[in-house]
């Protein structure tokens, strides 16, 4: 994420969009450093005690929703690990507590490392290694997070020097008490400000999570992240109606937001989207409207660019042979296939391998 331009409430800067545009129509590398795994996003949590679960939970759980297809829940498009001292046991605020999973990996690895905060008066009962990780990761250039009150870690790291912080306003008189010469604010559910992202907590974690989804994986794994994480089926008076802020509009709409599921479960077999609008309760003039409203595209160009994405996953993690890839995603033969891919990414899926060093199968 470049540091430039701050993103409030999740208003994408200019930057931002950049960013969206390369990920989805570069033909996209993956990252070879150090221990990386083959996902497209990948979050490492460090924990303070006493940190809140649902931060930990809520982010995770999008992950989760976002890795994989259906409810299978593989980390496959997306990986995450607890992070700190070997064997560790970190409780949170309610008592629950959580085992650490690596040992101070290799922060290069993660395309963001992130700190949830505890209650303030624990902030100081870590080891030395967890400020040193903070620090290596930060002159790394890996993006650093502070969840809840994460932001007064990473002030206390001396790493919010030139930079904003999102905090709750509870918190507020806390953070200007501590740290009087850096800046806060509190109107906002996140905060994207270059390499440094803060978020208030409670639900606003949500927002986030389908933010940096949106941005590695594509706006349809955002979609079904909200879609999965969120009970209201109406308009109300509740957060779903600040989707917006995301910077996609489909969480919004009901229709839409069924149509991706519908889209995303049948992926083999290409629904009709006659069938589609049908099976959302609509017609396929008001489901294409939605669409454009919603998503700026049709529903059946939708519908091509998450086949290709998936493929393009594909082709970079797996050794599916390319015919067979083309089947898997809903193209009736591999020509097809090579054609659209080309036209999307401007290059052939064989040549996408090749590239890597990997032999391109059968194109």
């Amino acid at each position: 994420m470049r540091n430039t331009e701050h993103a409030v409430r999740g208003e994408e800067a200019p930057a931002g969009r950049e960013l969206v545009e390369r990920l989805d129509h570069a033909a996209a590398m993956p990252d070879q450093r150090s221990g990386r795994s083959s996902a497209e996003l990948n979050v490492g949590f460090l924990l303070w005690p006493r940190f809140p679960l649902l931060s930990l939970a809520g982010l995770c759980d999008a992950l989760r929703h976002a890795a994989d297809l259906g409810d299978q829940s593989r980390p496959l498009r997306c990986s995450w690990k607890i992070i700190g001292e070997q064997d560790e046991v970190v409780e949170a605020s309610c008592g629950v507590t959580v085992t650490v999973q690596a040992a101070f990996p290799e922060v290069e690895q993660f395309d963001y490392i992130v700190a949830i905060g505890g209650l303030l008066p624990h902030l100081e009962h870590v080891s030395p290694r967890y400020w040193d990780y903070l620090r290596q990761a930060d002159q790394a250039g890996i993006p650093l997070i502070g969840m809840c009150t994460g932001s007064f870690v990473l002030a206390r790291a001396g790493l919010m020097g030139g930079h904003v912080a999102c905090v709750h306003s509870f918190h507020l008189e806390d953070y200007q008490q501590m740290f009087p010469a850096l800046r806060v604010i509190t109107n906002s559910d996140y905060l994207i400000d270059g390499k440094r992202i803060t978020c208030a907590g409670g639900i606003s974690v949500i927002e986030l999570a389908a933010r940096l989804i949106s941005l590695h994986c594509g706006p349809d794994r955002a979609s079904k992240v909200i879609h999965q994480m969120t009970v209201s089926r109406h308009s109300g008076a509740s957060f779903i109606e600040r989707r917006r802020a995301l910077g996609y509009l489909s969480v919004e709409d009901v229709t839409v937001r069924h149509a991706i599921i519908l889209m995303e479960e049948n992926l083999e077999a290409p629904l009709n989207i006659a069938v589609i609008a049908k099976m959302s309760g609509t017609s396929v003039r008001q489901l294409e409207r939605a669409f454009m409203a919603a998503m700026n595209t049709s529903p059946n160009e939708f519908y091509r660019q998450m086949r290709l994405r998936y493929a393009r996953w594909m082709l970079l993690n797996t050794a599916r042979r390319v015919t067979d890839i083309a089947y898997e995603c809903g193209f009736a033969d591999s020509a097809h296939f090579i054609r659209v891919f080309k036209e999307t990414y401007g290059v052939t899926p064989g040549k996408l391998r090749t590239s890597l060093g990997a032999p391109a199968t059968d194109e």
